[in-house]
């Protein structure tokens, strides 16, 4: 099933990797970026949570809360990603219950594609995220989905190739054009 804007969200009830209950319920009245990635060791992952951690504090001012999913265990994230103290809550999810939920699924030509995208994932290692082990399909597609303070979904972006995210001047240009609500 794949999210389309106008689908309500699709409602979950996770718990953090600090061990806090997480619903989607929990958000309305809010806007919300649903982002999934790969793997917590996936460089390509790695740096574009950096530039989310480091634009957090603008988006927050335009009233944007951040929920991160990850294919992996609580304790991969800890280690790779859990070095960025990302302001916002990240959870794991080995079954992928809340991507099947929302139809992020792996692609095979996704990860082919990836390939071109060697200029990132060389500045990504760079930054110091360097490749680890692979958790969960190495092929997994990330996906992003804006969330209304309704939890209807008002953007959904499902990306073409394993380090395709929504452009960060997307989600601040929604966040710009609907100021009025909360």
């Amino acid at each position: 099933m794949v999210i389309k804007p106008g689908y309500p969200a699709v409602d979950f009830e996770v718990h953090d990797i600090f061990g806090e209950r997480i619903t989607l319920r929990g958000y309305r009245g809010k806007r919300l970026l649903l982002s999934f990635y790969r793997y917590a060791a996936c460089p390509l992952c790695n740096y574009r949570m950096e530039s989310l951690v480091l634009m957090y504090p603008r988006f927050k001012r335009l009233g944007l809360n951040i929920l991160a999913f990850f294919q992996s265990p609580r304790h991969s994230i800890l280690h790779y990603v859990g070095k960025q103290d990302a302001p916002f809550p990240i959870v794991g999810d080995p079954e992928r219950a809340v991507y099947r939920a929302y139809g992020v699924e792996p692609s095979l030509t996704g990860a082919l594609k990836g390939m071109l995208r060697m200029p990132t994932l060389i500045r990504a290692i760079l930054r110091g995220f360097k490749p680890g082990r692979i958790e969960g399909h190495a092929a997994m597609i990330p996906a992003d989905f804006l969330i209304g303070p309704d939890l209807i979904v008002q953007e959904a972006y499902y990306g073409k190739d394993i380090g395709d995210h929504m452009s960060l001047n997307t989600i601040e240009r929604w966040l710009r054009e609907n100021r009025k609500t909360p």
